[in-house]
């Protein structure tokens, strides 16, 4: 310890604020008078914010991201266009690599970007918004005269077989999903979003995921160790699964629909279970990732074919049968899904007590586009909750379901149609 130290072991808070802000600026190198951290050129880390669609959604998948619902506070709706007006401005700024807004030089005041992503650039970051069904009608009441204007299939998803969600881990009014190719970028996003927010909006939960850096061409790995996302549709196809159309109120034409489901994964039993029955709980084979019976990944499921014993190659109950168009009357979503890590918790659920130890909280974090949740995930994953060998190592803990406009124009703030409309 220092004679200074000694002298005074308590800075004031004045001093200290200076002395940071002047530790701040020579690593920085910022000049005396600069507003804004520079612009990142144009090129292939830098993705438009605005156009027909929101980016993010049929965007090549970034390999991190991290996802926030919104409680909205206030009962003013006037309020709640201010807020969503910067985040427009915001999000246009931070997809570009800039700050949330120009820094400015007066260091006695809360800066206007947190600082942690400067230099780092945009790295591929897309910013998708969406709005939950209580933004529309909560308790039966309708904050900001929207209620007329909410689309039918914007419910809260109902209970599956199976469900142990977490209540204060799910729903939300308001949604944003950062994706990028560096986490920080993705948690600077929101974290600017969310200082943005305060007196209007409030965090209810957040969830950060990761991908694996998988050569281009190949499929990514789950936690689970099988390639997934082999029958995603792609191009024109994945267009038709995702955007809404005439049949949507015209704010949400050319918009989204997005289910988010947590799915904690019992991977201590998983990684305990012979590697041929967890290709036929899956349907796929694991290294390959072929359908079982086939040797190419992208080979038609043989969903007709039998063995030698007579029993279907692709069991009954198996993830991939139940979850193919085939299986559910052609319903089709776009996976868009993250690996997720939180860590480990205590169980108490071995016996005797001296057994108990820690089991990772960890999984999927799975996010589905369609036009329509009802002919799409809610199809799907009805008979999945009942059926699916796979349940025996999942459980689902968090939900929630949003409508995302369509894209930003010039001029135009998010979901500027939906308000303009009422």
């Amino acid at each position: 310890m220092t004679e200074s130290s000694r002298a005074c072991p308590f800075a004031s808070r004045r001093t200290l604020l200076v002395a940071t802000a002047g530790l701040a600026g020579a690593i920085l190198g910022r000049r005396a008078g600069a507003e804004a951290a520079p612009a990142a050129a144009p090129g292939p880390d830098r993705l438009p914010f605005r156009g027909a669609h929101q980016a993010g959604i049929l965007t090549p998948q970034q390999t991190h991201t991290y996802f926030a619902a919104f409680d909205v506070t206030t009962r003013d709706r006037t309020e709640l266009i201010a807020l969503l007006r910067r985040w427009t401005d915001a999000a246009e700024r931070l997809t570009a690599g800039e700050t949330a807004a120009p820094l400015g030089t007066d260091m006695g005041q809360p800066g206007a970007d947190s600082g942690e992503a400067l230099g780092l650039g945009p790295a591929r970051l897309t910013l998708t918004f969406g709005f939950g069904p209580d933004l529309f009608a909560h308790d039966g009441v309708d904050r900001f005269g929207l209620a007329a204007h909410r689309p039918a299939p914007l419910l809260a998803l109902p209970r599956f077989n199976g469900d142990q969600l977490v209540p204060e881990r799910s729903g939300g009014d308001l949604s944003v999903q950062a994706c990028a190719d560096d986490p920080q970028v993705a948690f600077h996003a929101v974290r600017q979003l969310a200082r943005l927010a305060y007196g209007t909006a409030q965090l209810r939960w957040v969830q950060a995921g990761f991908l694996p850096r998988t050569p281009a061409g190949e499929t990514p790995r789950n936690l689970m160790g099988f390639k997934d996302g082999t029958n995603n549709p792609v191009g024109d196809d994945a267009a038709s699964v995702v955007w809404a159309g005439a049949e949507a109120p015209p704010w949400l034409q050319g918009g989204s629909y997005l289910v988010v489901r947590r799915i904690r994964i019992a991977l201590e039993h998983w990684d305990r279970t012979e590697v041929d029955f967890q290709e036929q709980t899956i349907g796929r084979h694991k290294y390959s990732g072929a359908p079982l019976g086939a040797k190419d990944e992208f080979a038609p499921l043989p969903l007709a074919a039998n063995d030698a014993d007579g029993n279907p190659v692709i069991a009954e109950n198996a993830h991939v049968r139940l979850g193919a168009a085939a299986s559910t009357g052609g319903a089709r979503i776009l996976r868009r899904g993250y690996a997720y890590d939180d860590g480990a918790n205590i169980t108490a659920e071995r016996w005797p007590p001296w057994r108990q130890g820690l089991e990772y909280d960890a999984g999927l974090f799975f996010l589905a586009y369609q036009c329509d949740p009802r002919a799409g995930f809610i199809r799907i994953f009805e008979t999945m909750a009942k059926l699916d060998a796979l349940n025996q190592f999942t459980t689902h803990t968090a939900s929630a379901l949003f409508a995302c406009p369509r894209g930003v124009a010039e001029g135009e703030f998010i979901g500027e149609a939906l308000f303009a409309a009422t």
